[in-house]
């Protein structure tokens, strides 16, 4: 039973919550019984550690028997512990570490993707959690990160994602000029979602083809070289009084917009 709060292995966890420490390491944090059971389904090689109380794991039986199956042994902590660890402020009892399992950007295209979403300088945790999450319910076939897109091992953005962080490829650290050579190398459309753009219905014909959406910055949107990159841009009409879409809640219209073309196409 683990219950110094200040002990080394406690602070190691708890350093996880810094991007210069996940970098360091290359491990990164996960908390509660929703991303313990989604890693532990689709990727329990990469789980180090797993941390509970107790009465979490008494809770979340099926945790505890996803744990064992992987031949992982759970590690009881005490709640000030598991406190001590977390990012959140309420944590509901179970932590864990995981290593980082990046994709790179060559083998998101060597893999004739369909759909793909590329962030380029998505600051906001939640938003880029949100729009995983959207991906990955669209069907989308890889997501990829560029420019000073927040880390996708965030804490914040972990738990945005509801364990959609599982379920597809993660690039990161890619040079956009670079991801729209190899988009457009193995056929696929890059189109930019922008405010400056074209009207979204004129050009509903195009989504059925192989597509690369492009998402830029949540204040300032993509800049005019990120833009001529983009094969076209189009903008999602208002047809309220609202002032704009957030930037998760538009892309997750566009994704569902090509899936559901796509899917009509085939």
């Amino acid at each position: 039973m683990l219950e110094n709060p200040r002990s080394p292995r406690v602070r190691a966890v708890a350093k996880l919550t810094k991007r210069s420490a996940r970098q360091d390491t290359g491990l990164y944090l996960l908390e509660g019984p929703q991303a313990a059971r989604e890693v532990l389904a689709y990727r329990p090689d990469s789980v180090v550690e797993l941390f509970a109380t107790p009465t979490a794991m008494e809770r979340h039986q099926d945790v505890r028997d996803a744990a064992r199956d992987a031949d992982l042994d759970v590690v009881y902590a005490g709640e000030d512990v598991i406190d001590a660890m977390a990012d959140t402020v309420t944590p509901q009892g179970i932590v864990a570490v995981a290593r980082q399992t990046p994709t790179s950007v060559r083998d998101v295209f060597a893999a004739a993707p369909r759909l793909v979403v590329i962030c380029e300088q998505v600051r906001d945790p939640g938003n880029l959690g949100t729009i995983i999450r959207a991906a990955d319910a669209a069907g989308a076939d890889a997501v990829v990160l560029t420019g000073r897109t927040v880390d996708p091992y965030n804490p914040k953005v972990v738990r945005a994602t509801t364990g959609s962080l599982f379920h597809l490829p993660i690039a990161v650290g890619a040079e956009l000029s670079d991801v729209v050579t190899r988009a457009h190398s193995a056929g696929i459309r890059v189109l930019a979602a922008d405010v400056g753009g074209s009207d979204f219905l004129a050009a509903r014909g195009v989504l059925a083809e192989p597509t690369a959406w492009l998402f830029g910055n949540e204040a300032r949107g993509l800049d005019d070289d990120a833009l001529a990159l983009a094969d076209l841009t189009l903008r999602l009409p208002i047809y309220g009084a609202a002032e704009s879409l957030n930037l998760a809640t538009a892309a997750s219209v566009c994704l569902y917009e090509t899936a559901f073309a796509q899917r009509a196409a085939d």
